[in-house]
């Protein structure tokens, strides 16, 4: 896997779509859970996709289901939510996101991958808000949902930020041809 800016990746995959689907993957890293959510074919809309369970020993498990998830949704690369703090920088709960995309790195099964890192800061408070009136007893059941849709939420920040830079980019070439 490697590094892309957040509008490197995106090129990539307005690119990747010209020729084929290629589709984006939202991660929301926990300690416990990685929640993930897949974006639609045109790339303009989050959905929730499932939760995996993370341990110390089950990282090439994960990596096996990247692999199968990066098949059967054409994904062209991740975006993984980071906890950047108020100030624009790493968090100290950043640690355990940049060990896992080290740890899926050095499986070697998702080399051809790109990812880029997009600020996830207050995804899992506005998911958990969101919940509440719910009440859910299970708190297995609720942990999972906040982390999916933490996911959901990562990734819709993403792609509405890349979606609106390229209506504007569109709009200046537009204004400069007349």
């Amino acid at each position: 896997m490697r590094l892309l800016k957040a509008d490197q990746l995106f090129r990539k995959v307005i690119d990747g779509g010209l020729r084929k689907q290629s589709r984006l993957l939202g991660l929301d890293v926990g300690s416990k859970y990685v929640g993930l959510a897949v974006s639609d074919d045109k790339n303009r809309i989050a959905l929730p996709l499932s939760v995996l369970s993370r341990t110390k020993t089950n990282i090439s498990l994960m990596a096996d289901d990247f692999v199968t998830l990066v098949s059967k949704y054409s994904l062209a690369g991740f975006v993984v939510g980071y906890p950047f703090n108020l100030q624009g920088q790493s968090s100290r709960n950043a640690l355990q996101v940049r060990l896992l995309v080290g740890e899926l790195c050095k499986t070697g099964k998702l080399d051809d991958m790109s990812y880029t890192y997009w600020d996830e800061n207050f995804t899992s408070k506005c998911v958990e808000a969101l919940l509440h009136p719910l009440k859910l007893h299970d708190p297995v059941e609720t942990k999972t949902m906040t982390d999916k849709f933490a996911a959901v939420c990562i990734l819709q920040r993403y792609l509405d930020n890349m979606n609106r830079e390229l209506r504007s980019a569109d709009n200046s070439g537009k204004q400069g041809d007349t």
